[in-house]
């Protein structure tokens, strides 16, 4: 008798258990899908932010090196190409530098919660 009663109070909780188990392994299951697909969108976004920011420092750079031989090309026989250097490495610069800035609008994306 008194192990029919322990067989029951051990038994007994155990069988309500393996019900609630399968619902929370399945709910964990969903949980870790969804992250994974967070995970996987957050590397996306931080390969293409990688990926443009490059691009803009090339570009950065080239147009202000241009700038800078522009520069020094001033005041000497080749003044009127200096000029040209100039403008057209500061604009070459400038949209290097946009692009560097846009490139950050990916990181953005990377930290925003979706919406459900």
């Amino acid at each position: 008798m008194r192990n029919l009663i322990f067989f029951i109070f051990l038994i007994v909780p155990l069988a309500g258990f393996s019900q609630t188990d399968h619902a929370e392994i399945e709910q964990l299951k969903q949980e870790i899908l969804s992250l994974q697909s967070d995970v996987d969108n957050i590397q996306i976004n931080l390969t293409q932010s990688q990926n443009k920011f490059k691009a803009g420092i090339i570009v950065a750079t080239i147009g202000y090196t241009v700038t800078i031989a522009g520069g020094l090309m001033l005041g000497r026989e080749n003044d009127d190409l200096g000029k040209v250097l100039l403008i057209s490495g500061g604009v070459t610069g400038i949209t290097g530098t946009i692009m560097m800035a846009d490139a950050f609008k990916y990181l953005g994306r990377a930290g925003k919660p979706k919406k459900k």
